[in-house]
């Protein structure tokens, strides 16, 4: 280990470990939201503490490059943090994008069952069933009211009249 990962608490050496590619690897994507919040945020508060005592230690120092290394151990664990983050990030995005692509191929396959059943020689289309027209109303596109609609319409309306008219 490193001095920066030693001068890190039990429970913060523990998170780091956390986020190592063989124990990543063991993880759902549901285990992988958690550990990825908490490591974002131990790093926000890492980041945070850094900005705030770098801040107060250049008012005592008088110079930002003279505050710097009083700070370093801060901006050590910081980084420690940016970087278990990444490693979960990473690790996250490639579950995440498994996990929709097992989706699509669900998908896929439920809509091609469904078209498989369609078809002028299909059990479903002699039914007769689907004849009845459903007793739902249809799905009208508005942005919020009839009256704001039609006036829109007039708007292209006129502005197309216009164009004509050249």
């Amino acid at each position: 280990m490193t001095t920066t990962t030693t001068s890190l608490t039990a429970a913060q050496a523990d998170l780091v470990r956390e986020t190592e590619p063989a124990r990543l690897a063991e993880l759902s994507e549901d285990e992988l939201i958690e550990l990825h919040q908490r490591v974002r945020r131990a790093r926000t508060k890492h980041v945070g503490l850094y900005r705030r005592q770098a801040s107060a230690r250049v008012a005592a120092k008088g110079a930002r490059g003279a505050a710097r290394p009083a700070n370093r151990l801060n901006a050590d664990r910081a980084e420690v943090f940016e970087l278990a983050l990444a490693r979960v990030s990473a690790r996250l995005g490639v579950v995440a994008r498994a996990a929709a692509a097992d989706l699509k191929a669900e998908r896929l396959a439920a809509a091609r069952e469904v078209k498989a059943g369609t078809g002028p020689g299909s059990v479903a289309s002699t039914t007769g069933a689907a004849s009845v027209p459903s007793g739902r109303r249809r799905a009208t596109k508005t942005t919020g009211g009839l009256k704001r609609d039609a006036s829109s319409q007039s708007q292209g309306a006129r502005r197309q009249a216009k164009k004509d008219a050249r």
